[in-house]
């Protein structure tokens, strides 16, 4: 079975890895591609993008919804936030799936969508209705979706890293039906990629201020921080709330995350090691790192793993968690692709690893 995929906002960063990536996929065609800015004429897409040359022959198109439709069975919105609402509703409706990119359906409670997102979500039916995308815990929701929510680069590291424990069966390994952490004040320290931001121009992220510095930002303020929430609080069956604090790092890509939290009781760092090797054993795209290793971003650069490592502070009762994730890839559009493999039942590795 092949299906025909279009990518709008194939011109960003996230767009041009997706058509990286699905090169290489055996059971897709790329059919459609729209610019992720206003595009005054057609372009072929390896004028725009030209490490593309050779590669795919498409022209690449000013977004046009009813253009695309005849020409693809699923799309993949590359688009900013608050952008894809209306586009994603109008594609299903019209009996296609959707992989949204960007935040418009990650979040259940429209109520925080309008606090976070600084708009009304014109569709909070379909809130409830869209898949959120985290492959290692919810691939089994998402055979036969038709939106699917694809998670943040930041929630992606820092859920991944924070499940086994806080899983309302994760203690299980340890005589209990019993998370193993306590689920309030946990903390989240992040760090990413200038990539992460997207393309569009920004003092913020003008060279000289980013090269060779480090710099916190939207502290305490930083909307993925709900996505966190909410994913966790589910595992766990009880609310999670965190402190995350993001920082902008002098690269182009990649997310280290380390979380801290404090546990119910003690653990020893081998325990939680097995833990997390248990929890992932089905997970191809988690790597649990042996005791005293540490994952590195130059370990999962252009690739779509997760790399976690735990240790645990037997004195204070801490764990600490440690993960890192390629936000172009596993934060972005290699989880879509895994996504998109679960949706039609595929091996979930496909176009994702030899």
């Amino acid at each position: 079975m092949s299906i025909r995929v279009g990518i709008l906002g194939a011109t960003g960063y996230v767009g041009e890895e997706l058509i990286e990536i699905l090169l290489g996929h055996p059971q897709v065609r790329i059919t459609a591609l729209t610019a992720s800015s206003n595009l005054e004429k057609e372009e072929p897409i390896a004028k725009l993008l030209p490490r593309l040359g050779g590669r795919i022959s498409l022209d690449c198109f000013a977004l046009d919804v009813e253009r695309i439709l005849p020409l693809v069975d699923l799309v993949f919105l590359a688009l900013p936030h608050t952008v894809s609402q209306d586009i994603a509703v109008a594609i299903v409706e019209a009996g296609k799936k959707v992989i949204d990119l960007s935040a418009d359906f990650r979040l259940k409670d429209p109520a925080l969508y309008e606090k976070w997102y600084h708009t009304p979500h014109r569709h909070p039916d379909y809130l409830e209705k869209a898949v959120y995308g985290l492959t290692e815990l919810n691939g089994a929701k998402m055979k036969g979706a038709e939106l699917v929510a694809n998670p943040g680069c930041y929630p992606t590291g820092a859920i991944l890293a924070l499940a086994p424990m806080l899983s309302a069966g994760g203690g299980s390994a340890f005589g209990g039906d019993k998370k193993l952490v306590q689920p309030h004040l946990i903390i989240i320290d992040a760090k990413s990629g200038a990539t992460g931001a997207g393309k569009k121009p920004s003092s913020f992220l003008h060279f000289p201020e980013v090269h060779g510095n480090l710099k916190a930002y939207k502290v305490n303020a930083h909307q993925h921080s709900p996505e966190i929430e909410q994913e966790l609080s589910e595992l766990a069956m009880e609310e999670v709330d965190v402190v995350f604090t993001p920082h902008l790092l002098p690269t182009d890509r990649g997310i280290l995350t380390t979380c801290y939290a404090r546990l119910k009781e003690g653990i020893e760092t081998s325990e939680a090691v097995d833990l997390y090797r248990s929890f992932y054993k089905k997970s191809p795209f988690v790597r649990i790192h042996p005791a005293e290793s540490w994952p590195e971003l130059a370990h999962v650069a252009r690739t779509n793993f997760c790399d976690i490592g735990v240790t645990v502070d037997t004195e204070r009762k801490m764990a600490i968690i440690i993960s890192a994730i390629d936000n172009l890839v596993k934060g972005a559009a290699g989880q879509a692709v895994q996504n998109l493999n679960c949706m039609y039942e595929w091996d979930e590795k496909l176009g994702l690893l030899p």
